[in-house]
């Protein structure tokens, strides 16, 4: 029998502070209070060590996942349901019920000045299958690396619930049929009657708050919009520091879709390959 997290093994992470919980200001709460019903509370589980051989190097990073307390209390309501029917077989219905955000501490970033950020989508066509329509996959490497050897170290969020822009990657194979058919980016989305970009960074911006506090950092980024966001969550101090990586025959319409709705990528950029 189970549920989605034994009590027991829940009551000894807690102990050990591995499994953590914080609201949108990165402020810790009581993991073992009832959580706010605003759905702002953020549960983190970690350090965990992890080897990772994305980018140019091998490297061994500190991993920490993170899911919504909304999401998991629906979800710990469902494993009990499961539980009383005998539904164990069913287990997969529980993972796919929350968008789990993973973030990854390369060095020490909490006691250096001016990390190095990137807050990246996921995208499963480019991070993945290494898809060449976009530059997701050389942007998620290319960061890796470059945080890697900032000075300061810095950290790397990866966001579950961003593919394709927000619209989940049903919708996005749909918006690569229309793009095939003349469309760009934004109108094939439009097109679906979805928005141009639905993610939501707060989640991003908590989690910062709670790693680095209100200290300066960098953030390898093109999106001027990532950064307002950010900045409305308190993130203020932020420099943005181009990203253009990855650009190649099979994304230059897209990436000029991007700059054409306002990201930083000027027209020799495209020019890279």
């Amino acid at each position: 029998m189970f549920t989605y997290l034994n009590p027991d093994i829940r009551e000894q992470l807690i102990d050990e502070g591995k499994l953590l919980r914080i609201d949108a200001r990165g402020q810790r709460l009581d993991p073992r209070a009832q959580a706010p019903a605003d759905g702002l509370t953020l549960n983190l589980l970690g350090p965990i060590p992890l080897p990772i051989s994305i980018g140019g190097e091998r490297r061994s990073v500190d991993w920490y996942a993170s899911v919504r307390s909304t999401e998991l209390r629906q979800v710990e309501e469902l494993a009990g349901t499961l539980r009383a029917s005998g539904g164990q077989h069913l287990f997969a219905v529980l993972a796919s019920s929350m968008a789990v955000n993973s973030i990854l501490l390369v060095g020490r970033p909490q006691e250096s000045d001016e990390p190095l950020v990137r807050v990246h989508s996921s995208c499963l066509t480019g991070d993945v299958f290494g898809s060449e329509r976009c530059e997701c996959g050389p942007q998620l490497s290319g960061a890796v690396d470059l945080i890697a050897e900032h000075p300061a170290g810095g950290v790397l969020i990866y966001m579950a619930g961003h593919e394709g822009r927000g619209i989940g990657l049903w919708a996005k194979a749909a918006t690569y049929l229309l793009q095939d058919a003349g469309e760009d980016t934004y109108q094939a989305n439009q097109s679906l009657g979805l928005p141009d970009d639905s993610r939501d960074f707060s989640d991003a911006a908590a989690l910062l708050h709670f790693f680095l506090g209100d200290r300066p950092m960098r953030l390898l980024t093109n999106n001027p919009r990532k950064l307002d966001d950010l900045a409305a969550h308190g993130l203020s101090q932020i420099t943005p520091v181009k990203h253009v990586t990855g650009v190649g025959d099979s994304n230059r319409r897209y990436l000029a879709a991007k700059r054409d709705w306002g990201h930083r990528i000027a027209a020799g950029d495209l020019e890279r390959t």
